[in-house]
């Protein structure tokens, strides 16, 4: 009732609008045009030095059809978050401290956040800090030491403690501005969708709630006048 309502209201700015299995059959052709666009977008984020990292949960289904589950039967795997188990995929991201996204990345839902093709694929390039949960603590540190990338984590129960200069202290406890970035990718614009009738389908859902993102005017920001000292250039 109301989608015939919205129909007819906005028929007139819409004159040439194509059934739904149309527009279905249609994100097959645009979901590589949506990739590109949503890579340009991330390359005009600008480089200040201080990052943070983090991943999200992407249930595709109710644990309780997870072996009833044939769209997502070869590519979606368990994986476990803060709230538990789930059945689906990970959105890894990397934003800066103006909230922008640097990189992405999506994996089935077993990929570990420390994997190294993950954090090779997001942080290879980047210079200054980059801050995250205890589940980024890897042996590439480094690596990425040496390339100027200094990877900032919380330690681990029965790991020695480490001292770190209060200003990293600090911007550690800012970590939670990528849980907000999350929160507006979920509540805002239905990154997290379970009825998704093919994977290619789910994947332009995610990339155009990410471009949607990129567009936002009020991102979650952190503001340290360190991170002045660290911009790149």
């Amino acid at each position: 009732m109301v989608q015939d309502m919205v129909r007819l209201r906005l028929e007139s700015r819409f004159p040439h609008q194509i059934s739904y299995g149309r527009f279905l059959a249609s994100l097959l052709k645009i979901l590589p045009g949506l990739y590109v666009f949503l890579k340009y977008c991330t390359l005009r984020s600008q480089d200040t030095g201080l990052y943070f990292i983090d991943s999200k949960q992407l249930p595709v289904c109710h644990n309780r059809r997870i072996h009833s589950n044939r769209v997502f039967g070869h590519i979606a795997r368990r994986g476990k978050s803060s709230t538990g188990w789930f059945f689906g995929l990970k959105l890894h991201l990397v934003i800066n401290n103006a909230g922008q996204i640097m990189n992405f990345l999506v994996t089935p839902a077993n990929v570990a956040d420390n994997n190294h093709r993950v954090l090779h694929t997001m942080l290879d390039g980047l210079k200054g800090e980059c801050y995250g949960d205890k589940g980024y603590m890897s042996r590439l540190f480094e690596h990425f030491y040496l390339q100027g990338l200094q990877i900032i984590t919380k330690l681990k129960s029965r790991m020695k403690n480490q001292l770190l200069p209060l200003s990293q202290k600090l911007r550690l406890k800012k970590r939670a501005v990528i849980e907000s970035v999350n929160d507006i990718l979920t509540s805002v614009l239905d990154v997290e969708h379970t009825r998704h009738r093919n994977p290619f389908n789910a994947l332009a859902h995610i990339f155009s709630g990410l471009i949607a993102y990129c567009f936002y005017e009020t991102k979650p920001s952190v503001f340290c006048f360190e991170s002045q000292q660290l911009m790149i250039g």
